[in-house]
């Protein structure tokens, strides 16, 4: 999902994945950026969350270089890991951290990469605008996305057992297996990668899907990721979440300060070794996150803070030497 802003600025629209072309403004030799006279192909998939990101970074690079092509694709983060550790992208959109699984075929394929965090982002467990819960702490959370779970109605979650929507039926959305965010929210909320009750609406990686899904349905829950949640506005609720020290909304502020746990997180592009001994990738790289204020706010995500800035431009100097 693009944010209208960025769909304003751009002028970008119809199905993903598809290939950004420069627009405009490519002769102009920029520090960042590296200039007019680069050439070449950047091929980047994985994340649906990450992707609309990439996007907005990939276009406001090439309008400063014609010359380079930056595709970006959106086959989910596992899906992504696959490819780029097969080899067969340069690199690889992220919204969770690289499994034991994707790093050993990375290892066998002779693939060295870092992980470069480019944004923050907060998943939220978000609700219609007319269901009276504002809050739920992690263990009830778990009770309603749990596997095995016997929770159907509202009021067989603990401490929700009355009220208007005690006897309603909950209608859940959630990603596919495939999403980052499927990863991070069940290792978070139900203590294990993976594990999560099966009787949901499977999304796969269109998480507007879920926005739709909970504005129609006043019993509806889903997980989705911060651009979304913020972009849908007043048509969806995101709900506060208690982890043990008072119910705290996903904001931008709560997320960078380290406040919204267990459900903040940071979002990262894996960028491989052979990708950025080309001059138009560590170009590319350095960009995102020298840009990275523009591009996030751009595209409805949390900046990095300095901090994190900092150690972005650290991993990429550490894969290229500089």
């Amino acid at each position: 999902m693009i944010s209208k802003k960025w769909l304003q600025v751009a002028g970008v629209a119809g199905a993903f994945p598809f290939i950004l072309t420069a627009c405009g403004g490519g002769d102009d030799a920029d520090a960042s950026g590296g200039g007019s006279e680069l050439s070449g192909q950047i091929q980047i998939d994985g994340s649906s969350t990450v992707g609309p990101l990439s996007e907005v970074a990939a276009e406001l690079f090439m309008q400063k270089n014609s010359g380079v092509q930056v595709s970006v694709a959106m086959s989910g983060t596992g899906g992504g890991f696959e490819r780029f550790c097969n080899g067969e992208t340069d690199m690889n959109d992220a919204s969770r951290e690289i499994s034991e699984e994707e790093v050993a075929l990375c290892e066998e394929n002779g693939i060295a990469y870092e992980d470069v965090q480019v944004a923050n982002d907060a998943l939220a467990l978000v609700v219609n605008p007319e269901n009276p819960v504002d809050c739920l702490t992690v263990d009830q959370a778990k009770q309603i996305w749990d596997e095995g779970s016997s929770v159907t109605t509202w009021g067989d979650v603990e401490g929700l057992e009355s009220g208007d929507i005690a006897d309603s039926e909950i209608t859940l959305y959630g990603p596919g297996t495939d999403s980052g965010t499927f990863d991070y929210f069940t290792e978070a909320i139900n203590g294990e990668e993976g594990r999560i009750r099966t009787d949901y609406t499977d999304i796969g990686e269109d998480d507007q899907a879920a926005v739709v899904g909970v504005e129609g349905d006043v019993n509806a829950m889903a997980y989705i990721p911060y651009s979304y949640f913020t972009e849908a506005g007043d048509s969806i609720k995101p709900l506060q979440i208690d982890s043990g020290e008072g119910c705290v909304e996903p904001t931008l502020e709560n997320v960078q300060s380290g406040a919204y746990t267990p459900l903040g997180r940071g979002l990262f592009v894996y960028a491989s070794d052979v990708a950025l001994e080309r001059e138009e990738s560590v170009a590319f790289m350095n960009f995102y996150i020298e840009n990275s204020t523009e591009i996030t706010e751009t595209a409805g995500f949390i900046p990095l803070t300095e901090e994190q800035m900092t150690a972005s431009n650290e991993q990429i100097a550490s894969l290229t030497g500089n």
